[in-house]
């Protein structure tokens, strides 16, 4: 039998009346509890908000992306091509051109990213989610077709069921500038229907259509020359195993990006708010906690008598200093698990109910969103048991240091 926690659950459990030390110890048990839930909550959201951000963004971007270290743009061949198809994992390779372009419906106009890709883009599947309205087509009786952002289609203007009798114009300015009255003839220019709109997220909502290759190496006078190669990975094969490959492939002329290093800032900011919320509530925990320091001080002077006859009895100081420590983590070990519980039922509850909504008619997602992981529940347990042990040393290392003649 392990006599320290033996002793020390009889203290935790007493059923003589209840005394001050006592309340103190409910209410520490009730700090640590409320404390703990807030942190699990916490950090479940940000785990919700960090997946809803890597959902969005991984609707519009590629898994793996190639662009060329120096310069805007790279050649593209055959071979090339070729060469990255045969790596292990390769299951897509999209070529792309994007650049920002002037595009006009009928009187109205505005400057946008216009991204050009081959024709196994839709093959990709990534966007077939987002598409609000019309049909996710580049080609078409022999015509081109526009996939347009919502916020673009408001603020020109455009339908899309029957709105195909007036173009989408798209500008840009040509290579070899010639002198001439009319500035039209200083621009390339090509045009496309509006085939379909899509909705993610308003940077690209607002900012972005999508047109067949072929019409962006007209208008940019680019025959083999590419801004960006869109890589999609087999399923079930390991995406930075691919992207590793693909850089020892193409050598330092080249970035290689995952789709989490293409908006490394943003997750990074998400990570380190998530850090300072845990190191804030952890020093909340720690304040909290302060109730089960006063509890066991109190308690090691109430127990004079009770540690003066175990000195007696032959007990050490060891021991008398460990029955101590149990006893403060006992109070912050049911208080913890009490709030790991209460955390898991509220976040259970709102993934499958969204009580709590975000509260504007124009946000991605009705409710917040929350994602548990099973690493934040056991750094949290860890944290507040090295908390409460640092907290209960030094009542623990006064009550060992009682001496019989204090009782007398």
């Amino acid at each position: 039998m392990n006599t320290p926690l033996f002793i020390a659950r009889r203290y935790f459990v007493s059923k003589k009346k209840t005394n001050f030390i006592n309340v103190i110890s409910a209410i520490s048990m009730m700090g640590v509890a409320f404390v703990t839930m807030s942190l699990v909550i916490a950090l479940s959201v940000f785990n919700g908000l960090e997946d809803l951000i890597r959902s969005l963004y991984n609707a519009f971007d590629p898994q793996i992306k190639i662009t060329a270290l120096k310069g805007k743009t790279f050649h593209v061949d055959s071979a090339f091509l070729r060469k990255i198809q045969n790596i292990e994992g390769v299951e897509l390779v999209t070529e792309v051109i994007e650049d920002n372009i002037l595009l006009k419906y009928r009187e109205d106009q505005m400057v946008i990213k216009a991204k050009g890709v081959s024709d196994n883009f839709t093959l990709q599947h990534r966007m077939d989610s987002m598409i609000v309205e019309g049909k996710f087509i580049l080609h078409g009786d022999s015509l081109d077709y526009a996939i347009i952002g919502r916020g673009v289609q408001y603020k020109l203007s455009i339908p899309i069921e029957g709105g195909g009798s007036y173009p989408l114009q798209l500008w840009y300015p040509k290579n070899k500038k010639a002198l001439s009255l009319n500035p039209e003839k200083m621009f390339n220019r090509e045009v496309a229907l509006p085939g379909a709109v899509f909705a993610i997220e308003k940077q690209y909502d607002d900012g972005y259509i999508i047109v067949p290759l072929r019409l962006m190496q007209q208008l940019l006078d680019y025959s083999d020359k590419r801004t960006a190669i869109e890589i999609k990975v087999k399923d079930g094969v390991w995406i930075d195993g691919v992207r590793n490959r693909l850089r020892d492939l193409l050598g330092d002329d080249f970035v290689v990006q995952n789709s989490d290093e293409q908006h490394a800032s943003l997750l990074k900011a998400v990570k380190v708010e998530k850090l300072f919320m845990n190191i804030t509530i952890s020093f909340i925990l720690a304040i909290a906690s302060l109730n089960i320091f006063f509890s066991l001080t109190m308690l090691a002077i109430d127990k004079k008598k009770d540690v003066a006859i175990l000195f007696s009895m032959g007990a050490s100081t060891n021991l008398i200093k460990t029955i101590f420590l149990f006893e403060g983590m006992l109070i912050a070990f049911t208080g913890a698990i009490s709030g790991l519980l209460m955390g898991y039922a509220i976040c259970a509850l709102q993934q499958k109910f969204g009580f709590v909504s975000m509260g504007m008619e124009t946000s991605l997602v009705d409710a917040y969103p929350v994602k548990m992981e099973v690493w934040d529940f056991v750094t949290t347990g860890i944290t507040i048991l090295l908390i409460t042990f640092i907290i209960s040393y030094r009542p623990a290392l006064r009550a060992s240091k009682v001496s019989i003649k204090d009782t007398l």
